[in-house]
């Protein structure tokens, strides 16, 4: 149940299709990135694809020579491009793939449009959603209500509706429902999902040994997470530098060299990244000095060209010489920007601090170490914002519970108005009133207590101790305790649960997908596919919250 594969397969299919000789891929704005995030340019040079073009692009010159391999989603501006595109076609011949289920009229239209009997061949090949792993995908939708309402903005619903369908159908899955109660945005994703897969039934008719379920719950169920420091590389990647369609942008850091600019961060390019994901921050240091090492050995190894044979080596193992030189460059880079602003920032106490909270700890001594981090000058905004949203949703309700003091001394920091008006809006977004579930779930203070100092124990475990709600709907839900009330089905229940997809409505974090990833290897019997509208830091999710 790899979403990741599902793409590569239907893209080899298209590449495959489209028959030997030079190739063109004409891109949309959403398959594009879809496509980049899949493949490396250089895999799809050796499979002769040696242009990408965007539909979009009046200015493409014409190659007659060349066959076009078109993968649209089936949207009204993209068949209207494609239309003047058969009409005025500038390629030899064209193999079109839309990325989900295209409506008749619409193939009418591209029919009619053919009038130069260009067109070999047009097929649904379901890839209508962006894999980052195996287990996860995402839309790149990081807001999707207007600033005026909660409720759905009409495009952003079609689209997650439609990338649900494209993930049952290329799992070739048809699940059962539940989702999260409270939450007006999961209900009606759910009930737009039931409509088309009820038009378009013959669709799933597929031979089913299992029972999947789709879970489709609500970022504010849990709006700690999104806020937390994270201390896992790739999450400490994306939450202190951040990380779009696999890039990262480190033109802000200090010394850095041009061509280090902006770097691509992808596990399926780059085998360091691939096997340090979910290494912590200290296992990081390590396994660089250890790729260091090895870089030095093989630099000291090429110097001793003494020999044609040697020469001829060397130039053999160049390109793999050159790309370990740029992979090492670029996590040193990195590790270094991380270290530079853990450092700078007192992250280190900030964390531990937001940890504390995640557990209720004692509320005078949080109060405490809060009000003396606000005083500290070394702690950066974010950090002062995101540990007064923190307080405000772990004690609420509690006695003693006063964020007025510390959103006073963040006014007193110079931080603006509209910063500080994010500690209402936290609660407007997800506070007891709002959010569904059982965020602290039922423990007693003298329970959650003895957690958090069985937490201390190790002192690698004060900043990772905590777990995200996610984790916790998942374990109730496979000992059959996931409250009906709380998570009610669409449709029937069946007697027993397979594999799981979940969508995550407003926002997923790289926390979640690791959890997620573990989970993955302790439960094959109910892996899980995660997907969401985006993947947030703690910057974006603010964003998002300032709505509220």
């Amino acid at each position: 149940m790899s979403v990741l594969t599902a793409i590569k397969l239907y893209i080899n299919k298209m590449i495959d299709n489209c028959g030997k000789g030079m190739k063109v891929f004409l891109l949309g704005k959403d398959t594009l990135p879809l496509v980049s995030i899949t493949y490396a340019q250089s895999d799809l040079l050796k499979k002769e694809v040696y242009l990408f073009e965007r539909i979009d692009n009046s200015a493409r010159e014409s190659m007659k020579h060349m066959r076009c391999i078109v993968f649209l989603r089936p949207t009204p501006e993209n068949i209207q491009h494609l239309c003047a595109e058969l009409k005025s076609p500038r390629y030899g011949n064209y193999h079109i793939f839309f990325s989900n289920i295209i409506a008749k009229p619409d193939i009418l239209k591209l029919a009619n449009a053919d009038e130069h009997e260009c067109v070999k061949e047009i097929q649904e090949f379901y890839a209508d959603y962006i894999p980052l792993l195996d287990h996860v995908y995402n839309l790149n939708l990081k807001k999707i209500s207007s600033a005026v309402s909660t409720s759905w903005d009409r495009s952003c619903l079609k689209r997650s509706a439609d990338s649900l369908i494209s993930v049952l159908l290329a799992l070739r899955k048809y699940p059962v429902m539940r989702f999260s109660a409270k939450s007006e945005l999961a209900r009606n994703l759910v009930n737009s999902t039931y409509d088309i897969m009820k038009e378009h039934s013959h669709l799933f008719e597929f031979r089913r040994s299992d029972t999947p379920l789709l879970l489709v719950l609500d970022r504010r169920d849990d709006p700690i997470t999104p806020l937390l420091n994270q201390w896992t590389y790739q999450a400490m990647v994306h939450e202190l530098l951040g990380i779009e369609n696999n890039r990262v942008d480190l033109s802000e850091v200090p010394g850095i060299s041009k061509d280090m600019r902006e770097v691509i961060m992808s596990p399926e390019q780059d085998s360091f990244f691939k096997d340090s994901l979910y290494s912590d921050f200290g296992e990081i240091g390590i396994k660089i000095k250890e790729l260091v090492d090895k870089f030095q050995k093989q630099q000291h190894s090429t110097a001793a060209i003494e020999s044609i044979s040697d020469m001829k080596k060397f130039v053999d193992n160049y390109p793999q010489f050159k790309k370990f030189s740029g992979t090492v460059s670029k996590h040193v880079a990195i590790v270094g920007e991380l270290s530079r602003i853990v450092q700078d920032h007192n992250l280190l106490e900030v964390s531990e601090t937001e940890q504390q909270m995640t557990t209720q700890a004692s509320h005078s001594e949080v109060q405490q170490k809060i009000s003396s981090l606000l005083r500290n000058p070394k702690v950066r905004e974010m950090e002062i914002i995101r540990l007064v949203l923190l307080y405000c949703i772990c004690y609420e309700g509690q006695s003693g519970h006063n964020p007025r003091q510390f959103i006073e001394a963040m006014r007193n920091r110079g931080i603006s108005e509209a910063k500080c008006k994010l500690a209402t809006s936290i609660m407007n977004y997800g506070g007891k009133a709002v959010r569904g579930g059982q965020l602290f779930g039922e423990e007693t203070k003298i329970a959650m207590t003895k957690k958090y100092f069985k937490g201390l124990q190790g002192v690698e475990n004060i900043y990772t101790q905590h777990k995200p709600y996610l984790i916790d709907i998942l374990q109730q839900l496979q000992l059959g305790r996931l409250k009906e009330s709380d998570f009610p089905w669409h449709g029937g229940s069946p007697q027993r649960i397979g594999e799981i997809i979940i969508f995550v409505v407003g926002g997923i974090t790289y926390e979640e997908i690791k959890s997620v990833h573990e989970w993955n290897i302790s439960n094959p019997g109910n892996k899980v596919v995660l997907g969401s509208t985006c993947v947030h830091n703690c910057r974006s999710f603010l964003d998002a919250v300032s709505c509220h």
